[in-house]
């Protein structure tokens, strides 16, 4: 098993590539729901925390209430995955709200956007608007090299 500091960067650097990962939750009857987000993840040398701009008005919102864990996987057609299960938590506050906004702004392409391309996402106040924030507990990442027999190494991490 292959340690956080190793796993987190590589697993950054295929996540930002391809931006968009398929997000899986439970919903109140048990059944798994999968839609896609725009998650923007940060390594500070100890943590990996994802972020996500998304609607605490949402059906996935409903399912979070119930169960409060997703998992996120991103794949390119060149085979390169990884995926990430972790337990999510609302950010609601004000000065949450504020800088879940500034962090999706200030985030360089091709994760950066202006939130504001999302109809009623009018500033971090809009009461559609909210963050969610995700933090994992299992990560695993492989590139399409080891699936191909090329080489290459499997990352995988799971939190204590």
């Amino acid at each position: 098993m292959a340690d956080l500091a190793t796993t987190a960067p590589a697993f950054i650097e295929i996540a930002h590539r391809i931006v968009w990962a398929t997000a899986a939750t439970v919903d109140p009857s048990g059944g798994p729901r999968t839609r896609i987000l725009h998650p923007v993840w940060e390594w500070d040398g100890e943590r990996l925390t994802g972020w996500v701009a998304t609607s605490p008005l949402s059906p996935k919102a409903r399912h979070l209430e119930h169960e409060a864990r997703m998992s996120i996987t991103y794949w390119d057609p060149s085979h390169d995955t990884c995926t990430t299960d972790c337990r999510a938590v609302w950010e609601l506050g004000e000065d949450e709200r504020a800088a879940g906004w500034q962090r999706f702004t200030d985030a360089p392409e091709p994760v950066g956007y202006d939130p504001r391309i999302i109809p009623g996402w009018t500033g971090p106040e809009a009461p559609s608007f909210g963050i969610l924030r995700l933090e994992p507990t299992r990560i695993r990442v492989q590139p399409a090299s080891l699936m191909l027999g090329q080489g290459g190494e499997l990352h995988t991490w799971r939190a204590a």
